[in-house]
């Protein structure tokens, strides 16, 4: 690294993403300075404690990657609380909103991304909440006392980690999604219809195939003409990348960001990297943002990686995992347009579903069976095409599909 000690690296989106690239980068010895700047208040932190730890437990604690002490002595110059509104790439200058400059030899855009909003409820009498950031966790949970008529728009993964946190802090929760089914997104009706039975096993009503209207005083009223009793509303119905700077350079479609397996833009020396970041994903066979905690951890410090040189490239497939009561679903890969194999007992609520297109294994789920999804993600990385009876034989033993 001839001169980099002299270079300059500015990571725009202080979140889980742009602080895991400034880890990546130190543990990469660049000795650089690298100047991380955020809009949130908070140092940076990963999202899943937002629907999970803080909304079950009132009293606990935000958990953010480091301190400020840790992040001074690490190097990293963070800068919380205010937008970066400026970028000049011909002067590799970064302006923010106080009036502040930082030049830049290389550029990191993370981020992120902001919920999606339907302003034609939070103007009626129901308050509506979203779950983007620290402080919508915190002013939800706070707003989740017992006997509180919850209404989730939304019944994707973030709208049933909600559902079941609400239910065990004692309020009375429904459910109402657009879709014939709830976690639509992960395209396995098997997993829709268990996750669907299990939350109405835990008294929350799921309206499937209706919109959110309006609101009305004590209720959200539904495109069947259904009346939701309510007292707050959370709407989770997916959110949209972050490009306000990043598309005054000309650089996105309205997708997000679109990077190679390096994590590079069109433009020199400007890279992406986490939510906002559009990748090729060769199992679901399109570009997409990958919005998951495993991406935002190590596509971001491959991309800061390849921000110093080192020309590894990153190409996992996408994992993630939610749990929900006692529950936890994992998936890997994609489950859409695939012919499912059930490897287990359903009813015994310990079970996988194994997609296969043209024999290849392209995804997974697994409910409540880790083991099988440490095989399944290996499955996939390999690009394997096991025989189909002995993935349904439930005497087979997946390990084995590895070596075929």
């Amino acid at each position: 690294m001839s001169g980099a000690s002299q270079q300059s690296i500015v990571i725009v989106g202080a979140g889980q993403a742009g602080g895991r690239a400034a880890e990546a980068l130190r543990a990469a010895q660049f000795p650089g300075s690298i100047t991380m700047i955020g809009g949130e208040i908070h140092l940076p932190y990963e999202r899943p404690q937002l629907s999970k730890s803080l909304l079950l437990d009132q009293s606990a604690a935000p958990a953010f990657l480091r301190s400020s002490d840790e992040w001074s002595g690490l190097g990293v110059d963070v800068h919380t609380g205010v937008e970066a509104t400026e970028c000049d790439p011909e002067r590799r200058v970064i302006g923010l909103a106080d009036g502040r400059e930082f030049k830049f030899d290389k550029l990191l855009f993370a981020t992120g991304t902001r919920p999606r909003r339907l302003p034609a409820l939070e103007k009626g009498p129901v308050p509506v909440h979203y779950l983007r950031d620290m402080n919508d966790a915190l002013v939800l949970r706070d707003a989740l006392a017992i006997g509180r008529r919850l209404v989730l728009v939304g019944g994707g993964v973030i709208g049933l980690e909600v559902a079941a946190a609400a239910t065990e802090r004692g309020c009375s929760v429904t459910v109402v999604e657009a879709m014939p089914d709830v976690l639509a997104q992960v395209g396995s009706p098997i997993i829709s219809g268990y996750f669907r039975k299990l939350h109405a096993g835990h008294d929350v009503t799921v309206l499937t195939g209706v919109t959110a209207v309006r609101s009305v005083p004590g209720a959200l009223e539904v495109s069947d003409g259904t009346l939701c009793p309510a007292d707050l509303v959370l709407v989770g119905i997916g959110v949209e990348p972050v490009l306000d700077l990043a598309s005054r350079l000309g650089l996105p479609s309205e997708q997000g960001i679109r990077v190679d397996r390096h994590g590079a833009t069109e433009l020199d020396g400007v890279y992406a990297a986490g939510d906002v970041a559009l990748q090729w994903n060769r199992c679901c066979d399109r570009w997409m943002r990958i919005e998951n905690w495993a991406n935002a951890q190590n596509q971001a410090a491959a991309t800061a990686k390849a921000m110093l040189g080192e020309d590894g490239g990153y190409d996992a497939v996408p994992w993630f995992w939610s749990d929900q009561y006692k529950t936890n679903l994992q998936m890997v890969g994609t489950l859409a347009r695939v012919e499912e194999v059930v490897r287990g007992d359903i009813c015994s609520g310990r079970f996988s579903v194994i997609g296969l297109r043209d024999g290849e294994v392209v995804g997974g789920a697994t409910v409540n069976a880790p083991k099988d999804m440490a095989v399944l993600r290996r499955l996939v990385t390999m690009r394997k095409r096991p025989n189909r009876g002995d993935l349904e034989n439930r005497g087979f033993d997946l390990k084995r599909a590895l070596s075929g």
